[in-house]
């Protein structure tokens, strides 16, 4: 069996369909002969200025990266080529969210300590002010319309690619790693280190092929389009995208210079045909319902749409397969420590609410000692085996504590509880990180979520714990109504009929929108700041 690389299969497959278009976003299309010179260029530019491997992989710690860094503080549009072409010079693109402040880019970058970073023009200014000595990087600045000033020494990404060798082709390792930083959802983010070839596997639908003939063969029998809507900036998003594109396929990229519009999504989807669109939770879902109710589009060739990186209210759900009533909702579940972990797959007549385990997903006990069985009623972590990442990079307390061994087998913990369905699925119960102990019961913020968001007149809701005098912590929901008005006695019966009575919210907080991180997921950090708020003021009345 043979380990691949992710730009040797990028080049395999272009050499199976050139023609073919591998990329759409706004006005740009690429082919995948474009893209593999593209990249194939870029990484020639980089390596000729020294950039690229500096230690082999087997000298290094778990934890430790021997590979220049590269930042990508970009929206989509060329943001697999720069990634791809990063990997062909054997440096590591990092994600870096556009969302951020300049505060939270500095902390970053200030961690990854890159000795590059790839930037959509419009990012320009937050880059200024987030670097202080911003001549000691190489910056590339890639060209979207906005008009922002130049930062001193940049280099345009066009200028770049053109002065790449055409030709050379630098010799890539399995063991190369390429690294994908966590959302910060609930604190810093952390770059989880891959191997090329285990990422490849384990979340692009990828395998150790025995020959390029395979690859060859996926290519020419493949072709349709995919729409990954989410930002590539999100696991999810590259995560979607490569799948399609390493096997031939075409993406379809949302055009993200403004935010998401759902009607230019459908609009999107019914012009190239997409035979897929992917999307993160509610952020997507609920204005794609709204869209669809407006009006008819043409999605007679939609088979599917896969949603994951963030929970999908059960309304939105069923809306959609009313709505769409010949497709399929594909729930996937996993993270940027994990890869795929499972996958549900519901269609309107089979409503489905746990997640088939893809190959190494598992879980195990409580104590991490044991293997959970089938039936169980044990609440346990979710855990993947095999193909996993390295480790954290520059961290290695975390790595050990994340990605432990267990009868000698290494494998990733991402902190999810979860019990095993008798049918061997697994019930996701929520991250251990959210969790609220209250009064000395736990309570997972998602299945108190999940009641409130199915409840009429709900647009959107996010659970957190509070100090309590009395409990410890207590369970406040935060509450965005269609009409503005908090129904507390209904929300309460709500949760009453289906939830225990510990994990009935003590206060409900109105707020005129959920805040979520641009990736799409919600924002813990400022849910929690908001309830410690509504205390002191209280208090100050």
């Amino acid at each position: 069996m043979t380990e691949w690389t992710i730009g040797t299969v990028l080049d395999a497959v272009a050499s199976a369909v050139p023609e073919r278009t591998m990329t759409v976003c706004g006005e740009r299309r690429s082919t995948f002969a474009e893209s593999a010179e593209r990249t194939r260029r870029f990484a020639n530019f980089l390596a000729d200025r020294g950039l690229g491997l500096h230690t082999e992989r087997a000298e290094l710690e778990r934890w430790e990266c021997g590979q220049d860094r590269v930042a990508l503080l970009m929206r989509n549009d060329l943001y697999l080529d720069v990634m791809i072409g990063c990997l062909k010079a054997r440096t590591v693109p990092v994600n870096v969210n556009p969302s951020y402040t300049a505060h939270e880019v500095g902390e970053l970058l200030a961690y990854l300590r890159p000795s590059a970073v790839v930037y959509h023009r419009a990012f320009g200014p937050v880059l200024a002010e987030a670097v202080p000595h911003l001549s000691e990087l190489l910056l590339i600045v890639v060209e979207d319309g906005s008009g922002a000033a130049e930062l001193p020494g940049a280099i345009a990404f066009e200028e770049a690619v053109r002065s790449g060798d055409p030709d050379r082709v630098i010799e890539t390792s399995p063991d190369d790693v390429a690294m994908l930083c966590t959302g910060g959802t609930t604190g810093r983010p952390k770059g989880v280190l891959w191997r090329q070839a285990d990422l490849y596997v384990s979340s692009m639908n990828g395998g150790d092929h025995e020959s390029i003939d395979v690859l060859h063969g996926f290519a020419r029998a493949t072709g349709q389009s995919w729409f990954a809507m989410s930002p590539l900036s999100h696991a999810a998003g590259i995560f979607t995208a490569c799948a399609g594109l390493l096997a031939g396929q075409t993406i379809v990229l949302y055009d993200d210079r403004n935010r998401f519009d759902a009607r230019l999504a459908l609009e999107t989807a019914e012009r190239e045909q997409a035979a897929l669109l992917t999307m993160v939770g509610d952020a997507y879902a609920a204005p794609l319902v709204a869209a669809l109710r407006e009006r008819t589009y043409d999605l007679s060739g939609l088979f599917g749409i896969g949603t994951g990186g963030a929970a999908t209210n059960p309304v939105y759900k069923r809306a959609l397969l009313e709505l769409l009533p010949h497709i399929m909702i594909m729930e996937g579940y996993g993270s940027s420590e994990t890869g795929g972990m499972g996958f549900g797959r519901s269609s309107k007549d089979n409503p489905v609410e746990t997640f088939a385990p893809m190959p190494g997903g598992t879980a195990i006990s409580a104590d991490r000692t044991r293997f959970l069985e089938p039936g169980e009623s044990e609440i346990g972590w979710a855990v993947r085996v095999g193909r996993v990442p390295l480790g954290y990079f520059d961290d290695p307390e975390a790595t050990a504590r994340t990605f432990p061994e267990i009868d000698g087998e290494r494998m990733a913990v991402p902190g999810d509880r979860v019990t095993v369905d008798a049918d061997g699925t697994l019930r996701l119960l929520g991250r251990d990180s959210l969790v609220i102990n209250t009064g000395g019961e736990k309570v997972f913020v998602e299945e108190v979520e999940e009641v409130l968001r199915a409840c009429p007149g709900i647009a959107d809701a996010l659970v957190v714990g509070r100090p309590s005098p009395r409990w410890g912590n207590e369970v406040v929901a935060l509450v965005c109504t269609e009409s503005g008005e908090i129904p507390a006695a209904e929300l309460r019966t709500a949760c009453r009929e289906k939830l225990a009575g510990y994990k009935i919210p003590k206060d409900f907080l109105p707020v005129a929108e959920v805040r979520r991180l641009g990736n799409g997921k919600p924002d813990y950090r400022w849910a929690a700041e908001r309830a410690l708020e509504s205390v002191a003021g209280e208090i100050g009345a």
